[in-house]
């Protein structure tokens, strides 16, 4: 497969699975709760997503850089809110 169609591809599941997160974290914002989020999934995924992201730095991949950098800042928003308004 040629590497441009490649990137798109990776570039489109990025964007699709980071928008994902938008509702979550615009729905614990506004409503100053968190009761439905799981702490240990959310601490287990943050996690996870700072692994991808380090994962694209080491192999100089932007989709995964650009896409674990941007769901990682809402991954965290979205732990952080849970820590605030348990």
């Amino acid at each position: 497969m040629n590497a441009i169609p490649a990137d798109l591809v990776g570039y489109i599941a990025a964007c699709m699975t980071t928008i994902a997160y938008i509702p979550q974290a615009w729905l614990t914002w506004k409503r100053k709760r968190a009761e439905g989020v799981s702490l240990g999934m959310y601490i287990i995924l943050t996690t996870g997503v700072a692994m991808w992201l380090a994962y694209g730095v080491l192999t100089n991949s932007w989709p995964i850089i650009i896409a674990n950098f941007i769901t990682f800042m809402l991954s965290l928003f979205i732990l952080g809110m849970k820590l605030r308004y348990k």
